[in-house]
């Protein structure tokens, strides 16, 4: 049997419920009729989360399909609530007395061990506000069971005030049910429908002039649906579309986005675009500022001043990204040292997130975050962390060393540095070249020693006294681990050492025995973390 068309005067197909005493529990009717050796109706359901017992089939018998193999089960129907309206909603979240369970709660035990009633300090008051609704103007009514706006004329003239509503959780499907609430709320300017499975967008909405902020995170909405609904959304200036599965941005009339004139930020974290290109069709958006693309599977980045001529008969009445400021790319797949260099070629980018790709993982071939600000001229916050100008002024002086470095083994390496000249001469930095020491072999002049202080952090090193040293900066990995051993007495002991770096949330690993503290950029006082190789 295929989804049924059937229903009963409670329920039919296509509907949004959730389970009798848990809103939270949410799921699709999806057959609503009889089940073969059982009697009576039953109502077929998808659960959002799981925890169904079947796909859909029970003993060989096929009555809906699920998403999932353990995501359908059948339920009575007077064990599914179909929802109540908003002005329910509102009633019962601020209107309505504390049971006897919350009211239990609200006690301490004295020294007698007897039961003493608090009352929370300006409890009262703040409840006495929130029940006057014509005075609401934030209200949070997250997997209340909403279903529908009710009266339209009740809900305008009871909440006229209220600027954010949180919708998210609920049973909303239909777009004409959030135009109608949009509507009758005058003063609306933030909405959240975040977990409410939109049904695709039909009708016109009406002209929303109003609302500022919508976030429909994992509603499935894709951009097709996006594109429908800037029409009504004239004034948007934040759009948050996380976890909609989208891949592709699909323009309407053109290849690239037209239209959003107001919006600043667009959210589009956590879903599957994986090529550069399609991002590339939103750089016309004016005033856009910030991009939020979190857990995408993005392999690469680029500019079109880049070497590259993408979009040139497009990108004429203004330059790519004009106004972008922040840019989270965090938790990609971007590996290479091209896609880092292109940041530079935003225009006004100040504020980037790439942890989480391989490109900031030692273990995958990353570099540290010391690479990273010498290699960003104009970023100021990296990762969440605010670059100082000491940092960066030790940052790029640590780089220019470390491609100095590695220049004398392989000096066409230089094609991959594209600031290390502009840099070098900044700090007047001179080329460090062999010199022939006494006994005949070739010593470098950039061996110099380097003050590193050692921490052990190991939980069965014991209490140990950190301690500073010098040492050339041609010392391996290997041979510090070794040292190391001598200094904190750990002869038994297998090491593993980190390299501390400020601004960076996370130490970096030295995890190559054969290479140098000048390889990993190791600097002047730096620190480094002793710990046990488990």
């Amino acid at each position: 049997m295929e989804d049924s068309p059937n229903q009963t005067n409670e329920f039919n197909v296509g509907q949004r419920v959730h389970a009798s005493g848990d809103s939270t529990r949410i799921g699709t009717v999806k057959y609503v009729g009889n089940v073969e050796g059982y009697s009576d109706t039953w109502v077929g359901i998808d659960w959002d989360y799981g925890g169904g017992k079947h796909d859909g089939s029970i003993n060989n018998v096929r009555y809906f399909h699920a998403k999932s193999e353990k995501s359908g089960s059948f339920v009575r129907p007077k064990n599914l609530c179909k929802g109540i309206s908003l002005l329910q909603a509102l009633e019962k979240r601020y209107r309505s007395n504390s049971t006897k369970d919350e009211e239990e709660e609200m006690y301490v035990f004295s020294t007698s061990n007897k039961k003493v009633s608090i009352e929370l300090l300006g409890t009262s008051e703040i409840n006495d506000k929130l029940s006057r609704f014509e005075e609401l103007t934030n209200a949070s009514l997250a997997y209340m069971g909403v279903s529908s706006p009710g009266i339209p004329c009740e809900l305008s003239s009871t909440v006229p005030n209220i600027k954010e509503l949180d919708l998210s959780g609920n049973l909303l499907s239909e777009w004409k049910d959030v135009g109608i609430i949009c509507e009758q709320l005058p003063a609306l300017k933030a909405l959240n429908l975040s977990y409410n499975l939109m049904s695709p967008y039909k009708s016109e909405l009406p002209l929303l002039k109003r609302i500022r902020v919508i976030v429909l995170n994992n509603t499935g909405v894709d951009w097709e649906q996006v594109e429908l609904l800037k029409q009504s959304l004239t004034t948007i200036e934040e759009l948050h579309i996380m976890g909609n599965n989208i891949s592709r941005i699909m323009p309407v009339s053109s290849s690239m986005v037209q239209g959003f004139d107001s919006l600043r930020l667009l959210n589009l974290e956590d879903n599957c675009i994986a090529e550069w290109s399609e991002i590339m069709k939103l750089s016309q958006l004016r005033c856009l500022e910030q991009l939020y693309l979190n857990k995408n599977c993005l392999n690469s980045l680029f500019y079109p001043d880049n070497g590259c001529q993408y979009y040139e008969s497009e990108v004429t009445s203004c330059k790519p990204f004009q106004n972008l400021r922040c840019l989270l790319l965090g938790d990609n797949n971007i590996s290479d040292l091209a896609s880092v260099d292109s940041l530079n070629l935003f225009p006004n980018l100040v504020d980037i997130r790439l942890s989480g790709n391989p490109i900031t993982d030692s273990t995958k071939g990353g570099v540290p975050r010391f690479v990273l600000i010498a290699r960003l001229a104009k970023i100021q916050i990296l990762n969440g962390s605010e670059i100082t100008s000491r940092e960066r002024k030790d940052s790029e002086i640590r780089y220019v060393r470390l491609v100095i470095s590695r220049l004398h083994a392989s000096p066409e390496e230089i094609k991959q540095h594209p600031r290390f000249s502009e840099l070098k001469n900044f700090y007047g930095i001179e080329d460090q070249k062999p010199l022939i020491g006494a006994t005949g072999g070739p010593q470098a002049i950039s061996s110099g020693f380097l003050s590193i202080t050692l921490k052990c952090v190991g939980a069965s090193m014991g209490e140990k006294q950190p301690m500073t040293k010098k040492l050339p900066a041609t010392t391996t990995v290997g041979k510090l681990k070794f040292l190391c051993e001598s200094f904190f007495k750990l002869k038994s002991m297998k090491l593993k050492l980190f390299l501390q770096e400020e601004g960076s949330p996370l130490p970096m690993l030295l995890d190559n025995d054969a290479s140098s503290l000048m390889d990993h950029g190791v600097g002047n006082d730096s620190v480094i973390l002793v710990d046990e190789d488990s």
